[in-house]
């Protein structure tokens, strides 16, 4: 047995509904709609923002997943404003952020400071790589969802490793 691992089973919390707030509610009201048998992630961010009221999307993307953004954009773009901003905006040499890097940074703040400066209501991570996408997280100001998580090994699908 593993010392590291611990699972939970039950619930500490006397009275977790108490920790959803009105917005937190109205949110997971909006997911239960948004969940249909047979509708792909992406059917379900467009029904879940058309519920929600919200008009602009926002999508942060990897320059390796260009083509599948764009198509993306195409897709929610019938129904949605949609914004989108690339890994390398701002061109930012990889030097002045890692010494000793080469060539140009991906800039997941500069992302998420431009998807707020275009006032989007909810914002999509395609293929972030990982620690990009938690720094786009934590500095966007709309909620985020990942459409894409970047595996370099498992072909995007990291659900893979655990078989």
């Amino acid at each position: 047995m593993n010392p590291n691992l611990v699972t939970v089973s039950g619930c500490n919390e006397p009275d977790a509904p108490a920790l959803y707030g009105d917005q937190d509610r109205h949110l997971m009201a909006l997911a239960a709609i948004a969940k249909v048998r047979d509708a792909d992630r992406i059917e379900e961010i467009a029904r879940f923002a058309a519920a929600a009221g919200w008009k602009h999307i926002g999508i942060a993307c990897c320059v390796l997943f260009s083509k599948e953004a764009k198509r993306l954009a195409q897709r929610l773009g019938e129904h949605f404003r949609i914004t989108h901003v690339d890994c390398k905006i701002c061109r930012i040499a990889a030097e002045a952020l890692v010494p000793g890097a080469q060539g140009i940074s991906c800039n997941p703040i500069g992302q998420a400071l431009i998807l707020a400066t275009e006032c989007t209501d909810l914002n999509i991570a395609m293929g972030l790589c990982f620690g990009h996408d938690l720094l786009f997280a934590r500095h966007s100001q709309a909620p985020v969802t990942t459409l894409i998580v970047k595996d370099r090994r498992h072909g995007n699908n990291p659900a893979a490793a655990l078989i």
